[in-house]
């Protein structure tokens, strides 16, 4: 295409915003490359060990916060939010008082966002290249050496919260993130303003009291770090704190005032399977490896492994009374 007849950029922009409403994306903002102080503060998070055993968080270097240096060119990244809780007849919270059901985060009840979005993500650029011929971008969906949620601030999709998750004030903290790297000189949006205030029913809730003071939390005691990413047995001071979690947890965001705001998913990935949202904790330890091949594919759930699957239900059934 000649690039004569390309729109300029704020046209553009505003054409890109429209198009990803069209894909099913909820919001979309523009943001430039600089992340330095993202990345000082993660410097000082792995510094601490509060990464665990995930290794991967430390390798990468600076490419993990100047998106330049991953993907050579990038000037702009294109961040997206899709609203990823389904609509359930009772709230959620509620199931964390039967010890006999199995809790899974809400995130992970359908079929695996990475998927999804990235799909999405494609379908964006196919339609930018449309438009202006051809241009250099790279998709990423929490599958790279990517600061997801401090792109997003700066996007103007939300604030990191004390959580550490993105709160939108206009949809609360339930969706996923994606991002597209591209070497389109775009207008960068106005990064979002933090309205967390003096609250701290995050903090508080925490089963495991992983927020160790605001804005930092210590994966080495988050439920949903012992239940998807640790390999090996869970430790013993933090299983019954685990109550009947078995993927994930999501009491930060499930007391967080500003989930009052959040909206359900329009995705029919996103909608529970395999009766999953309510599970007994018995039924899903009789699945044998077939069993839970089948009913996890294509799913977040198999992360951990069939292995992992059975330790965690192991440590919920251990805190479930006698039946």
């Amino acid at each position: 295409m000649n690039t004569a007849t390309r729109p300029d950029a704020d046209e553009l922009a505003g054409q890109i915003r429209d198009w990803a409403a069209e894909l099913g994306f909820q919001q979309t903002g523009i943001t430039d490359t600089s992340l330095d102080n993202a990345g000082a503060r993660l410097k000082a998070w792995l510094a601490a060990g509060y990464h665990g055993e995930m290794e991967y968080m430390a390798r990468h270097g600076s490419r993990r916060y100047r998106p330049d240096e991953l993907l050579p060119g990038t000037r702009s990244v294109i961040m997206v939010r899709m609203d990823c809780v389904p609509d359930e007849p009772d709230p959620p919270a509620a199931l964390l008082e039967q010890p006999s059901k199995a809790y899974i985060a809400r995130y992970s009840l359908g079929r695996d966002y990475h998927k999804l979005l990235r799909r999405r993500l494609q379908q964006l650029a196919d339609r930018i290249g449309a438009a202006i011929g051809p241009f250099g971008y790279r998709a990423f969906v929490d599958s790279a050496p990517v600061m997801e949620k401090p792109l997003a601030e700066k996007a103007g999709l939300g604030w990191q919260g004390k959580h550490s998750n993105l709160i939108n004030k206009n949809a609360g903290s339930w969706f996923v993130l994606g991002a597209l790297y591209t070497d389109l000189p775009l207008p960068a949006d106005t990064p979002a303003d933090n309205h967390c205030g003096s609250c701290s029913a995050c903090i508080d809730v925490c089963p495991t009291k992983a927020i160790v003071k605001p804005y930092v939390v210590d994966a080495r005691r988050c439920i949903s770090y012992l239940t998807i990413e640790l390999r090996g047995p869970i430790p013993d001071t933090l299983r019954s704190a685990i109550g009947n979690r078995i993927f994930g947890c999501d009491d930060c965001q499930l007391f967080c005032p500003w989930n009052k705001f959040a909206q359900p998913t329009k995705e029919v990935d996103f909608k529970p399977r395999h009766g999953l949202d309510s599970a007994g904790l018995i039924e899903l330890f009789d699945w044998d490896e077939a069993t839970w091949d089948a009913r996890t594919r294509g799913s977040a759930l198999r992360r951990p492994g069939y292995e992992g699957w059975l330790r965690n239900l192991a440590v919920a059934l251990g805190n479930a009374p006698p039946s």
